[in-house]
């Protein structure tokens, strides 16, 4: 596989992954990922995306949930 941005070679590996949403802040240390050699961009696959997601939208509905007893 081929980096889109400079043609590196794609290796399986990990990356961290960070999001900030509705005031909380999530950190994945290690998430399976395709890494490009050359540039360090980072691909993921279907099922990262997926997993990723979910994760998010479940810190969002707990945030939302938090704010709404205040």
């Amino acid at each position: 596989m081929k980096c889109i941005h400079c043609q590196g070679e794609m290796k399986k590996g990990t990356t961290p992954f960070h999001v900030d949403r509705k005031g909380c802040h999530v950190l994945l240390d290690r998430v399976p990922a395709w890494v490009c050699q050359q540039c360090g961009e980072v691909y993921f696959e279907e099922n990262e995306v997926d997993a990723i997601q979910d994760l998010i939208r479940s810190v969002e509905q707990k945030a939302d949930s938090l704010a709404a007893t205040v």
